[in-house]
């Protein structure tokens, strides 16, 4: 069912973080050594300008989780409800509408998994292991790098030639960047496992997976991921034990186009939830897929985020548009188009900057920026707080996949139809990793066109 929706900048308090330079902030100051402390209380606070106005003055870096025509959604510290008594600011607890922050001690077997039918990193590892295992000609595991902890990050490629690099289009599909967005890695776990899983039952998948070269990190950010099932559920970034005491990185915010280029579409702070790191590139995390990127053609990529039911397209660092701003926003009028068709939910879509909010240092844009590829961030459902948040149902799973499942394979489509026959190549006829371009090759067979 479609959703009816606030007013534009009313998805993310997009209004309220351009005007006081906020957004997605927390305190981000858990230890290693002690138990877990952190923002347990959502609360909703009237929105009057004394409110806004004493928000602002407090020097606070809120969570903020939604903006309506009335009322501020933030997530908070137990401590922090005194400042809104003392402040005499109009709020309410709306803790008791979400599941609790901490889970409880009885719930994180690490057999039976503490996110029902959400997958954990082992349950992503054996996955897929088991895919490469079932599709040995179809599908390869590749480790593309490892956590902070230690963790794989893995990649899985899926081809019809797949122990060989062919001149031919790819595409990498990323989930998990942030922690507490589990719903993100589903959607690119799922596409991998319904491309392999029909590709002898359905012509029109064949001949996709034999055309391309496709894949997909379904969890960027395993550490975090683990921390947010069993330890604090809210938990945004990846593990990097900071120089302050506080923990974690921000990996949307480490990648290396225009990384730090203001304060308002990151944050120095490595207590702030959008801390972009010491520098960019810093993370192992986004090594892994900038190397793995590097590495192999990619013509197009999209990176899968929760919440807010939005098609994002670069630029976010900036509001001037893209140069190939037209494009970008056809192939998300498409996209979204295509998701509507399955479920009836619109997503609706945009340059990032302007639909939602600033941010520099992303994937999309570093994507974009490097080698000029339509690069999408897909912000999955519920469109907002209201409506669950980060709190998809395990019912929500599979809905979510099928309709996003239509917009990837528009994107592979096109990707098919419009780079088949090139590939990146400097001027000595080797792959140019600094300064990407596209040049003209032969191919070896050709392909019929998808229509």
């Amino acid at each position: 069912m479609a959703v009816n929706r606030p007013k534009r900048f009313n998805r993310l308090a997009a209004g309220f973080f351009l005007f006081f330079g906020f957004f997605l902030i927390f305190s981000g100051t858990l230890k290693a050594s002690d138990p877990p402390s952190g923002k347990t209380e959502i609360i909703s606070l009237e929105k009057t300008p004394e409110g806004l106005a004493a928000l602002a003055a407090s020097g606070n870096e809120w969570d903020f989780l939604l903006e309506t025509a009335e009322r501020i959604y933030l997530l908070v510290c137990p401590q922090d409800l005194a400042f809104f008594q003392t402040n005499r600011l109009k709020f309410r607890l709306e803790t008791h509408l979400f599941p609790p922050a901490f889970p409880s001690a009885g719930a994180m077997s690490p057999s039976s998994g503490a996110n029902g039918a959400y997958h954990s990193y082992s349950e992503v590892v054996a996955e897929l292991n088991d895919l490469a295992k079932r599709y040995p000609g179809l599908a390869q595991v590749k480790e593309a790098g490892r956590s902070h902890e230690g963790r794989s990050i893995l990649a899985l490629k899926i081809s019809d030639n797949v122990a060989s690099k062919e001149p031919e289009p790819g595409l990498l599909f990323l989930g998990c960047h942030h922690a507490r967005e589990w719903i993100s890695v589903e959607v690119p776990l799922l596409t991998a496992r319904y491309l392999l899983e029909n590709y002898e039952l359905r012509p029109d998948v064949r001949q996709l997976v034999n055309g391309t070269q496709l894949w997909f990190i379904p969890l960027v950010n395993p550490d975090g991921l683990e921390y947010s099932i069993r330890v604090y559920r809210y938990w945004r970034k990846n593990r990097r034990a900071n120089e302050d005491g506080t923990f974690g990185v921000d990996l949307n915010r480490n990648y290396g186009f225009s990384w730090g280029i203001d304060n308002r579409g990151s944050s120095p702070n490595p207590a702030s939830e959008v801390y972009r790191g010491p520098a960019p590139f810093s993370e192992p995390e986004t090594r892994a897929v900038r190397d793995l990127f590097l590495e192999n053609r990619i013509d197009g990529l999209i990176s899968y985020h929760s919440y807010s039911q939005v098609i994002l397209y670069p630029w976010g660092f900036t509001t001037a548009p893209a140069d190939k701003a037209p494009l970008l926003l056809d192939l998300a009028r498409r996209m979204s188009e295509l998701m509507a068709a399955v479920n009836g939910r619109r997503y609706v879509f945009g340059q990032a900057s302007t639909l939602l909010y600033l941010t520099n240092g992303d994937t999309t844009d570093w994507a974009y920026g490097i080698a000029g590829i339509p690069a999408y961030t897909i912000e999955l459902p519920p469109v907002d707080i209201l409506n669950g948040g980060f709190f998809n149902s395990e019912a929500d799973i599979q809905p979510i996949f099928a309709e996003n499942l239509a917009a990837a394979l528009d994107l592979i489509v096109w990707c098919l139809e419009n780079n088949e026959g090139k590939y990146w190549l400097n001027q000595e006829g080797e792959k140019d990793l600094d300064r990407i371009r596209y040049q003209p090759i032969m191919k070896s067979s050709a392909m019929t066109k998808i229509k």
